[in-house]
C-alpha cells in the first residue's frame, strides 16, 4: 500500500506563498504581512521561521535552484567521460536558467536581485556549481581526458567561455534573442572549449 507523502512543513508552505506573491506583485512589493495573511498566521509567527523578508525571499531563490543542483551532482557522479559530463552540466544550467527567464520572469528577477546583492542563496549556488564542475575537471585531468592540467586556467576557460550562456544577467540581456539561435551559438562555444581542454591548446 503506497505511503502518503509527508505533510508540508510550515517553512515550505510559507515559501510557496511567498513565491506566489513574487509572481503576482514582484519581489519589491511582496511583504511578510501579506504572506502571513495568506498563511493564516500573524507576521510575528512568520518570523519564527524566517528572521526577515530577505531570508524568506532568499529561500524562494534557493528552493528553485535545488533541482538544478541535484541534476549537476547526478551528472558529476555518472559514469560518462568527463567531457560529456561537463557538456551536459553546462547545457543543463543554460536550459534551466533560460526556462526560468521565459516561464517564471518574476522569480528570475528575484534570482538576479540575489546575485546583485550577493545573498546567501546566490553565493551557495555559485559555490555548488563550481564545486561540481571542479570535480569533473579533476576527473578529466586524472583520467587523461583533459590535457589542460592547470586547474585554475581550465576553470577560468570554462566560465569565461560559457558566461554569456550560463550567467542569469547575460541571459536576461539576450531575452529577445531566439532561444534556438542562442543554443546553436552555445553549442559552437562548447565545442571550442572542450577541444581546448582536451588538447591543452587555446
Amino acid at each position: 500500500m503506497p505511503t502518503a507523502p509527508p505533510p508540508e512543513t510550515n517553512e515550505a508552505r510559507l515559501v510557496d506563498i511567498a513565491r506566489a506573491h513574487v509572481r503576482k506583485f514582484g519581489h519589491a512589493r511582496t511583504t511578510v504581512v501579506g504572506v502571513a495573511a495568506d498563511a493564516g498566521m500573524t507576521h510575528a509567527n512568520v518570523y519564527r521561521y524566517f528572521p526577515s523578508k530577505s531570508a524568506l525571499l532568499d529561500e524562494v531563490v534557493a528552493s528553485g535552484l535545488r533541482p538544478l543542483e541535484a541534476r549537476l551532482r547526478d551528472a558529476a557522479d555518472g559514469a560518462d567521460p568527463a567531457h560529456d559530463k561537463l557538456e551536459r552540466m553546462l547545457i543543463a544550467i543554460h536550459r534551466d536558467y533560460r526556462a526560468k527567464l521565459d516561464d517564471d520572469p518574476a522569480v528570475f528577477d528575484l534570482l538576479i536581485e540575489a546575485l546583485a546583492k550577493n545573498r546567501p542563496s546566490a553565493r551557495k549556488h555559485r559555490a555548488r556549481v563550481q564545486s561540481e564542475m571542479q570535480r569533473v575537471l579533476e576527473e578529466g585531468v586524472a583520467s587523461g581526458a583533459f590535457s589542460m592540467t592547470d586547474r585554475r586556467r581550465a576553470m577560468s576557460l570554462i566560465f569565461d567561455a560559457a558566461h554569456r550562456f550560463i550567467h542569469p544577467v547575460a541571459l536576461r540581456l539576450d531575452r529577445d534573442a531566439p532561444a534556438g539561435a542562442i543554443a546553436t551559438r552555445f553549442e559552437a562555444v562548447l565545442a571550442m572549449m572542450l577541444r581546448a581542454l582536451r588538447t591543452g591548446r587555446l
